[in-house]
C-alpha cells in the first residue's frame, strides 16, 4: 500500500510528499524536505526544541502530524521572520550550546507578532515548555524585551 501524497505550503514553498500522514511534521521537514534547522529534542513537546510556527501559531513538530498541517501555512526557524530578534539574540549573547535556538526564537518570534510589547508575565507564559539546558533564561528575556522595545521604537 502506497501513501496517499501530501502537499505541503512550508516557508512559502510547496512540496509534495509521498509520505505517511501520521508521521510527525519535524521528521518531513528534516529528513524529506531537507530543512535541519528544526531540532529534535524529547519527542514528547516537552522541550520546545522542535517549534515549528502553523498558520502564525507556534506548535510542536514533534506532535504535529502531516495531515493536520496540509493546507496550512508551515514556518520553519529557516523562513520565519524575526531578523531584529535574531540580532538581539546574538547581542545578548543568548545561544551556549545552541540546540535549543531554534525553538526559542520561534516561540518568541510568536510572542511579539501578537503582542508586541510583552510584559514579563506574557514572556514567561509564551516561552513556557521551551527548555534552555545552559540556563540562558534571564537572556533569552532581555533579547525579547530588547527586541520589542526596539520593534516599538521603529
Amino acid at each position: 500500500m502506497t501513501n496517499p501524497k501530501q502537499t505541503l505550503l512550508v516557508n512559502g514553498k510547496n512540496f509534495t510528499l509521498d509520505a505517511d500522514p501520521n508521521m510527525p511534521v519535524l521528521w518531513a521537514i528534516r529528513d524529506i524536505i531537507g530543512l535541519t534547522g528544526t531540532k529534535y529534542g524529547c519527542g514528547s513537546g516537552l522541550c520546545g526544541a522542535c517549534t515549528i510556527h502553523v498558520d502564525g501559531e507556534p506548535m510542536r513538530g514533534c506532535l504535529t502530524s502531516l495531515k493536520q498541517v496540509v493546507g496550512k501555512q508551515v514556518t520553519t526557524i529557516e523562513g520565519v521572520e524575526a531578523e531584529q530578534l535574531k540580532t538581539k539574540w546574538a547581542e545578548h549573547n543568548v545561544p551556549q550550546c545552541g540546540y535549543c535556538q531554534a525553538g526559542q526564537i520561534m516561540s518568541a518570534a510568536a510572542l511579539l507578532a501578537k503582542t508586541p510589547k510583552p510584559t514579563d508575565g506574557q514572556i514567561d507564559e509564551a516561552m513556557a515548555g521551551n527548555i534552555c539546558r545552559c540556563g540562558t533564561y534571564p537572556r533569552i528575556k532581555a533579547a525579547i524585551k530588547a527586541a520589542a522595545t526596539e520593534n516599538a521604537e521603529a
